[in-house]
């Protein structure tokens, strides 16, 4: 068995045989080497592992060289007991050593001279000292095993985290195109987690099983090769399953890593646009969305488990019949030909046993090999992927001198996610040196792609993007990016502080520098407005600013740059008219002397351009000034027609307050597990069987040591036989029986985390709004959590329960044998029991310490890579990706720290539970030689005893081996039911609060104050007092900041006011049942959230309640003017729009927006911004569908435009959180105050 084995063992280990070379790139199979997950070892830690896996061989060497002891012992005792069976006659007598008639001829019992003399006490104490010296040996050798592995591969997995987040944030942008946030975010957290099980102690527990395996059989031959070898022809029945077995595991948790990766993304897509659900009413259709997901990953898990029960029972199968025939034979051995002492047939079965029952164990190492190297194939992959962009590179020229003419030259190009769509078509146009271009055209026509060419966040599919000539391919891309600012449509910030997110534009800038950039960019004032001024958190994604705020700040990030090309992306489109006026001269002022690229829709900024470049479908179609353009009457003159503008939000992250979570009972955790109880019922049933089969094993096997003391052959023969029949029954049963623990328990298990996962996931969608401003909500940390808890929480239930029903019948059973037949030996053995289990004890007390803080320190890290990878355009763009991995490494730091502590004191535990046993033998066959020679205690009790305690003492070890999960589906637990039992401030119940029929639609604000629940301390509404009466459109005007939004976000109940109320039809809207409010209201807001799905199913998301007809939809694109850019699409209806709706441009996005408001039919309207992102074209049709739905509707409008506002009935200006003036169009004009102002200021209100 040791050369099939071997060669097996090795093959596994240098390049699985079901590897890719024989099928070419089969996505199922394996292409990692298992000694390829060491790629990032350093020296020391090779050396660490080296030693390590020496301390493991010889470890693993020590129990075979007990067995030696132990047969020596047996014939000891056999001796022993033949003796005292002799000298029971009167007749005989013991003379020198040799047993002697009374009359003096020599005692011959068929033909065998019978020794006598054995000093049973005396053997007793050498073989006990024997003992205690193998068990100290132990003690050092398995701490220094456990601890050097574990270290090792701490390190090394520090090393992977860094390496992969390193090349991930070096990756070019359209990579991030075509790899989700979300997946990305668990493949940092889980795949590397599985990486780090395969390297550490796993590795050396399987050397130390596989040095085991050898020495096992070596004891064998030593003590009879012809049994060995009996026994081996049986033993490769039993690699072969193990091999299988972790083929098929690999493979199937492959599949189930890939159906619960899908499930992440859709829970991360939804908790990221939570707003947009929740207007919707869409978290039943999500939660579905989400289960369906999971029920995929589920039954592969299932699977995983029915094939782990198959193998698990075939090979206790194989095992018992093993004993069988092995003992079977053997004794023929020892009667019959005299061949091997009972002493050495026992050396022999064990050792082999032994050996055969160490592969077996090693087997579940193999799967967390075989899970590792499946994790690690994403994960390398990646980290030897060289980016087609590597802005880490240190190639490429950098000009002396930069001029900055930039120039497009036959430039064609479609973004890697969508081969099949042509943004840009041979376009061609020049931006000269010193002069400002502005870009005009309608939305989806390629404007804004060409600014991420100039930066080269792609590079062209044809043609070529030049600066001063150069082809920017051949340039430094860092250097590159260094001459250029950028102020773009959706302006994201990070979680810092406002003097921080500036600083990012330049490293090392004054803080006179930062005050004169904040002043250039008119933020100065609005700063030392706030409380902590610079110091100012701007939240997550700068959730805490408004939207002109963000922009300004923004523009104050490019500023500090001193760049020698400006691109302005819509820069100023979320100012209101004063700062607006103001940033543009502050940008007009800034624009001289360098390269200006601006897109604009607005007049104002596009009139000073010194060139105009219209572009339409991918070219540019004509260039001149404004004036010469307007003669043509092409594409620019249609724009000028009206003003456009824009701005959105994204999601990022903040740094987590600690919080502390007590463990949650279990009977909890199994009350979720409650309609899986056949399952479980019979999965202990199986379990139980599984437990009582190792005392009914030691019972038996003493029961064969007691047949070599029987004097008459026939009866001996006898009791052989039927001790063999035995053990063929109980490996049969205990097939069944493992397959059927087996299989029960992973289908209870799957179920439950995959319920807890759709509770966990539902009880988030249910919490109000706020609770996702909480830092400690964001979508990143969320997702993370659905992801490990719920998977954690079956360490309490499903297999575990087995464990424990397994050990707990086999130490039942093992202590009624053991009392029945010897109490006193039993007590002596019991006073190690305490220690046996208190290794185990202590090994999980030191586990769960740690699990919290493993977990916590892994999050921080996890927020500074969420928000990484989902501002990875910015943080491009400002070339700051050193800096994020950087932050990402030096929180890395603390787990890391942990994790070589956790080293040491796993060692010592596990060091400490391996050599208690060796002990408790030594003690207890020294007191049982006491009780055999003084007491007359037969040998075979003394065996009988001892075997069965020490079974249920393993039995214990293996219940304590499993406290880690435990402890940490405990804990994990507590953090899924702290989520289920909290209370949303704003319920979501469909029975709560009223419903009536007639809605008419009168909204009333009546003294609102308000202040966001994350921002205590900035007032938004103060004392807000307007109203809307059914059917008329109101209109809210006012600078960025003054609480627009939020009183609309106030109507859709995403928030209560703090004092004052909301009247819907007079009555308070906190007393309203919320679906019902939500389900009367249609919202198109500024920032248009669109899911990851086809056209179709976005503008059904309008209306959950029911299935949205398909004529009704193409009725609602039609209104919406969408319809006839749909069917230009390859896919029409069925085309995904991608993550975000990123494979479509604004103004397509907002018109599906559009589309699924008006599917809703709502009784009130909001447009927040609605048509903000629309060309002229669009926009005026929008324009007019959106004053059709308005009909009869109540409205309310937030607006940039002139045009649209003047046709409310009521308009209010808004300043600070209240109203300052109320009235028609006409009668604020009339009124010359601040409307008056900010109408003839020109630009578009804001």
């Amino acid at each position: 068995m040791i050369a099939p084995c071997a060669t097996w063992r090795s093959r596994v280990a240098l390049q699985a045989p079901w590897g890719d070379d024989t099928r070419g790139k089969n996505k199922n199979t394996l292409s990692i080497g298992f000694f390829q997950l060491f790629r990032f070892a350093t020296w020391r830690n090779c050396v660490m592992m080296v030693v390590g896996g020496l301390c493991a061989l010889v470890h693993g060497a020590a129990t075979p060289l007990m067995l030696l002891v132990y047969g020596m012992m047996t014939d000891t005792f056999v001796a022993y007991e033949l003796e005292i069976q002799a000298l029971k006659d009167p007749n005989k007598t013991c003379i020198n050593n040799t047993i002697y008639w009374v009359n003096g001829s020599m005692h011959d019992a068929g033909n065998i001279t019978i020794h006598c003399g054995v000093n049973i006490e005396a053997q007793m104490t050498t073989f006990a000292l024997y003992y205690i010296g193998i068990g100290l040996g132990v003690l050092i050798l398995s701490y220094f095993q456990i601890a050097l592995w574990v270290s090792a591969a701490a390190s090394q997995v520090q090393r992977i985290r860094k390496t992969y987040f390193r090349k991930v944030m070096r990756m070019e942008i359209g990579w991030f195109d075509c790899n989700s946030v979300g997946e990305l975010n668990t493949r940092i957290s889980d795949d590397i987690n599985k990486i780090n099980n395969a390297i550490a102690d796993q590795v050396s527990i399987f050397i130390e099983r596989i040095s085991t395996f050898v020495f096992g059989f070596m004891v064998g031959f030593l003590g009879g090769w012809k049994l060995t070898l009996v026994v081996i022809a049986v033993s490769p029945l039993i690699g072969l399953a193990a091999a299988l077995m972790a083929m098929a595991v690999a493979r199937l948790t492959g599949r189930e890593l890939q159906a619960y990766a899908k499930a992440g993304a859709v829970a991360d897509e939804v908790l990221s646009s939570i707003r947009t659900v929740a207007a919707f009413g869409g978290e039943e259709k999500e939660v579905e969305r989400y289960d369906r997901n999971l029920t995929v990953a589920q039954n592969w898990g299932v699977k995983k488990g029915m094939i782990i029960g198959v193998f698990q029972g075939y090979m206790w199968c194989i095992i018992f019949l093993c004993y069988a025939l092995a003992f079977w034979y053997g004794s023929k051995q020892v009667i019959e030909t005299k061949e091997l002492s009972p002493g050495s047939l026992i050396q022999v079965f064990f050792g082999v046993l032994m050996a055969a029952i160490n592969l077996g164990q090693a087997s579940p190492c193999l799967e967390a090999f075989a899970s590792g190297r499946a994790a690690a194939e994403t994960i390398f992959n990646t980290i030897d992927r060289e980016p087609e962009i590597d802005c880490f590179s240190e190639e490429g020229h950098k000009l002396d001198k930069v001029v900055g003419d930039i120039g497009f030259q036959n430039v064609t190009f479609h973004y890697p996610s969508r081969p099949g769509v042509k943004i840009l078509d041979k376009l061609s146009t020049q931006v000269r040196a010193g002069e400002t271009t502005a870009f005009v055209g309608p939305s989806g026509s390629g404007k804004s792609t060409t600014v991420q060419l100039i930066q080269r966040f792609y590079d062209p599919k044809e043609g070529m993007v030049t600066l001063d000539g150069h082809d920017i391919r051949g340039l430094n891309i860092r250097w590159l990016r260094s001459l250029i600012g950028i102020v773009e449509q959706e302006p994201v910030l990070f979680a810092t502080t406002i003097a921080e997110n500036i600083r990012y534009g330049r490293p090392g800038v004054t803080m006179e520098d930062l005050v004169h950039a904040t002043k250039e960019a008119n933020a100065y004032d609005f700063i030392m407005d706030l409380p902590q001024k610079f110091d100012t958190l701007v939240g997550e994604g700068g959730s805490q600013m408004s939207g002109g705020q963000k922009q300004r700040i923004a523009i104050a990030r490019a500023l500090v740059r001193n760049p020698r090309i400006l691109l302005l992306d819509m820069a100023t489109s979320a100012l209101d008219n004063e700062s607006e006026a103001v940033v543009q001269r502050a940008l007009d002022k800034v624009r001289s002397g360098r390269t200006t690229v601006s897109i604009a829709h607005r007049l104002s900024t596009v009139r000073n351009a010194d060139v105009i470049v219209g572009f339409e479908r991918g070219q540019a179609v004509e260039r001149g000034t404004h004036d010469e353009l307007l003669k043509k009457q092409g594409v620019y003159f249609t724009l000028v027609t009206l003003q456009h503008q824009d701005r959105d939000a994204s999601e990022k992250h903040t740094e987590n307050p600690e919080e502390h979570v007590e463990p949650a009972p279990v009977a909890r955790i199994l009350k979720y597990n409650r309609p899986e109880w056949p399952y479980m019922l019979l999965g202990s049933l199986g379990a139980g069987i599984n437990g009582s089969v190792n005392p009914i094993y030691a019972v038996l096997f003493s029961q064969i040591l007691g047949t070599f003391a029987i004097r008459d052959l026939n009866k001996q023969m006898e009791q052989i036989n039927g001790i063999c029949v035995l053990f063929c029954i109980v490996a049969v049963t205990s097939f069944f029986s493992q397959f059927l623990q087996g299989y029960a328990f992973a289908k209870s298990g799957e179920l439950l985390t995959r319920r807890l996962r759709k509770v966990g996931f539902q009880a988030m969608l249910n919490q109000e709004v706020g609770w996702f401003d909480d830092p400690r909500n964001s979508p990143g940390a969320l997702t993370t959590r659905l992801a490990t808890d719920a998977a954690m929480v079956q360490g309490a239930t499903g297999s575990q329960i087995g464990m424990i029903v397994n050990s707990l019948t086999s130490i039942g059973a093992s202590f009624i044998i053991a009392f029945y037949f010897s109490w006193k030996l039993t007590l002596v053995i019991m006073c190690f029991l305490p220690l046996i289990g208190l290794s185990g004890v202590f090994q999980a007390k030191m586990l769960t310490g740690f699990a919290n803080e493993d977990k916590e320190a892994m999050e921080a890290a996890g927020q500074v890579s969420s928000e990484a990878l989902s501002n990875i355009r910015t943080i491009a763009g400002l070339s700051k990706e050193s800096a994020f991995v950087e932050s990402y490494e030096r929180q890395l730091e603390t787990p890391f720290k942990s994790a070589k502590r956790k080293a040491n004191i796993y060692g010592l535990c596990f060091s400490f539970s391996q050599c208690v046993i060796f002990m408790a033998y030594a003690a207890s066959f020294r007191y049982g030689g006491y009780l055999v020679s003084s007491e007359g205690l037969h040998y075979l009790v003394v065996f009988r005893v001892i075997s069965a305690i020490v079974i249920s003492g393993t039995a214990l070890g293996r219940a304590s081996s499993f406290t880690p999960d435990y402890a940490k589906a405990k804990t994990a637990a507590a953090q899924i039911f702290k989520l289920l039992d909290r209370i949303p401030n704003i319920s979501m119940s469909h029975a709560d609060g009223e419903k009536w029929d007639d809605f008419r639609g009168e909204v009333e604000f009546l003294n609102c104050k308000f202040t966001y629940p994350t921002r205590p301390d900035v007032q938004v509404l103060n004392g807000l007092m307007v109203s809307v009466k059914p059917g008329q459109t109101l209109a809210f005007v006012g600078s960025s900041g003054c609480g627009k939004s939020t009183s609309v976000q106030l109507l859709e109940r995403f928030y209560d006011p703090d004092h004052g109320k909301v009247l819907i039809d007079g009555r308070p809207s906190h007393r309203v049942n919320v679906p019902f409010l939500r389900a009367q209201i249609g919202i198109v807001s500024q920032e248009p959230v669109l899911f990851d799905c086809s056209i179709a199913e976005n503008i059904r998301y309008g209306d959950n309640t029911r299935t949205v007809s398909m004529e009704e939809l193409v009725g609602a694109a039609k209104k919406a003017y969408l319809h006839d850019f749909v069917m230009t699409l390859p896919d029409k209806y069925e085309t995904q729009v991608g993550a975000q709706g990123s494979q479509l441009s604004r103004g397509q996005k907002q018109r599906i927006a559009i589309a699924r408001a008006i599917v809703r039919n709502p009784k009130i309207l909001l447009l927040d911004e609605a048509t903000s992102a629309l060309d002229t074209e669009s926009e005026k049709t929008v324009q007019l569908a959106l004053d059709k739905a308005r009909k009869g509707r109540t409205c309310i409008v937030i607006a940039h435009r002139l045009s649209t506002i003047q046709a409310a009935d009521a308009i209010a200006v808004m300043s600070q959180g209240a109203v300052i003036e109320k009235g028609t169009h006409k009668k604020l004009m009339s009124k010359k105050g601040t409307y008056y102002d900010l109408v003839t200021t020109g630009a578009p209100i804001s």
